[in-house]
């Protein structure tokens, strides 16, 4: 998708060099793919403590298998 943006050239600098980043669109695109990795990861975090999980460490190793023929 085309789009067009104004950044400040200092800034676009910067970000190129410090992502080692070929092209104004590769560097472009390494940053926002940080920042959605950056927000997922603080998204995950916020979970903590609100969803139970009775599985151990063991068992997950092991593989889980549902019983599909069991309850539901």
């Amino acid at each position: 998708m085309r789009t067009t943006i104004n950044i400040d050239d200092k800034t676009l600098d910067f970000v190129m060099k410090d992502t080692g980043a070929a092209t104004k669109t590769e560097a472009i695109r390494r940053v926002l793919e940080e920042y959605v990795r950056r927000r997922k990861i603080e998204n995950l975090i916020a979970l903590k403590g609100k969803i139970r999980f009775d599985m151990d460490w063991k068992t997950l190793r092991r593989g889980w298998t549902r019983n599909i023929r069991g309850s539901r």
